[in-house]
């Protein structure tokens, strides 16, 4: 797989060669992929959709090898996969992303006459997308990051996940394939194995434009700091460490205790708890329903058995955080399920006191990547917002109320909005749509810059950026802020959308 006609170039003793191979040609193919025509960038990302599907029975069982994950799991993450980009495909036809203005001349204007001004985005550039070890597909070599990339005209160079480089490998032939298909340049896309090193490189190469990042916290901040201190810094969009805090209200517990707490511990365990979205934080009523659900849960939890994780270090990160956490004093074991085998944890739930959750104590607020939560009961809501406020950015933030709970509701969205992405009502978190109106993102340390997400529509916009054109002869406009309009884009035309 080194063959660097198919644009993938596969990591070697010469890494550092592999990655400056990669990113030249991707520098090289910028100009004629970012001049494709809405429809030609659509027909392409459609293309990709296909081929991968059209070697799904070859991809899926090596993803389910290679990351222990079951093969309905894998199936469901080539439709999510082939999905968004087709998703994209859309909005990349529609021409939305490119964010048109035109401001018309007005010559006649008193006191001063205005300049015909008109804005369009463009394409940043070569972008780094580093795949990630819990979403072998949906999250990596053809991924979100990938495929907004691609959607807004910049070319991109993959760190394949050293967790499952012949799954990542196999994605990026299809990707390829798609790509000679389309009579694209081959850097459009570019594939390179290795280790941290390999990460570093990339990410210093002067021509990379943006970065690409679903991780951990460490691995985040590393890139984070690479891209500030190269020559001409870069911004880094890195989804990196979220606890989740889920909020049960009173109200939600006139109900039926006993289920509510058995959806909260399947939520905890799906998946070995291995999901960026798992409920790691739960704020209980104090009272007898709030002890009916704790008891619940514990026994739901018990009855849980572990499932294989993604890595030994995974597994071994795990057993570190647990551990932490029962050794803690004040924290107490709710209830604790069976090991699966040798990197298939038991899952296990906590109790603890509100006081841990102070600013100068991250016992309880540390991230632990599997399935293990952490209980904290309150009073009242006066007596829980503090609490809220002392959290770091998540991705969510989820609240269970009824109507009864209407007043203590309101007050803690004002809190919520500052410290999560995405806020849910009478769900669970681990499940991310992908749509036009998700936000997978938040404040740090969820990800490193809370204006974006990686997943939905939206996520196009981090690797673009505007440009306006004043009074540049009509001959010299880009087709999309032209009078005449040929990609039939939505525009807003002195303020109003036409």
């Amino acid at each position: 797989m080194t063959d660097q006609a198919t644009s993938i170039i596969a990591g070697s003793d010469s890494e550092q060669a592999d990655v400056a191979a990669a990113t030249a040609a991707a520098a090289e193919a910028f100009a004629a992929y970012r001049a494709t025509s809405p429809e030609e960038r659509a027909a392409f990302l459609e293309a990709v959709a296909a081929e991968i599907e059209a070697d799904k029975d070859a991809i899926i069982p090596e993803a389910v090898r290679e990351s222990s994950l079951p093969e309905a799991r894998i199936t469901g993450e080539v439709g999510r996969t082939t999905g968004q980009l087709r998703m994209f495909a859309d909005v990349v036809r529609r021409g939305d992303h490119l964010g048109v203005r035109i401001d018309p001349a007005m010559p006649d204007r008193a006191p001063l006459p205005r300049a015909d001004i008109r804005q369009r985005m463009v394409p940043l550039g070569p972008v780094a997308v580093f795949g990630a070890s819990n979403f072998p597909l949906a999250f990596s070599t053809a991924g979100g990051d990938t495929a907004s990339a691609l959607a807004a005209g910049c070319p991109v160079v993959v760190k394949g996940h050293p967790a499952h480089p012949v799954t990542g490998t196999l994605v990026a032939r299809a990707i390829t394939r798609a790509v000679e298909r389309s009579g694209l340049p081959a850097g459009t896309f570019s594939f390179v194995l290795g280790g941290i090193e390999t990460g570093q490189e990339l990410v210093a190469d002067q021509r990379i434009a943006a970065v690409g990042f679903t991780g951990s916290r460490g691995g985040g901040l590393a890139l984070v700091q690479a891209a500030a201190a190269r020559e001409v810094p870069i911004p880094v969009y890195a989804e990196m460490s979220s606890i989740n805090p889920v909020v049960v209200l009173p109200g939600a517990l006139e109900g039926d205790v006993t289920a509510l707490a058995e959806a909260y511990v399947a939520s905890l365990v799906l998946g070995a708890g291995q999901f960026c979205t798992n409920p790691g934080l739960l704020f209980l009523p104090s009272g007898e329903a709030g002890d009916a659900f704790l008891r619940a849960a514990g026994a739901a939890v018990q009855r849980a058995s572990g499932a294989p994780m993604l890595t030994p270090g995974i597994a071994e990160a795990y057993a570190s955080g647990t551990a932490s956490l029962r050794g803690t004093e004040g924290i107490r074991v709710i209830g604790e399920g069976t090991p699966g085998g040798d990197l298939a944890p038991a899952p296990v739930l906590y109790e603890a006191p509100a006081e841990l959750l102070s600013l100068d104590d991250s016992t309880v607020t540390d991230e632990v990547f599997g399935a293990s939560g952490v209980v904290v009961r309150f009073g009242d809501v006066t007596e829980l917002l503090p609490r809220l406020e002392g959290l770091e950015g998540q991705l969510t933030a989820t609240v269970h109320a009824t109507d009864a709970d209407a007043d203590d509701a309101a007050a803690l969205l004002p809190v919520l909005e500052l410290k999560a992405g995405r806020i849910l009502f009478n769900g669970w978190p681990t499940g991310v749509e992908v749509g036009h109106a998700m936000v997978h993102g938040g404040p740090f340390p969820a990800t490193s810059d809370s204006r974006s997400t990686s997943v939905g529509s939206l996520a196009i916009e981090r690797f673009q950026r505007p440009v306006a054109y004043q009074d540049v002869p009509a001959g010299l406009l880009p087709a999309a802020v032209r009078d005449d309009n040929p990609w039939g884009l939505r525009r807003r035309v002195d303020g109003i959308l036409e």
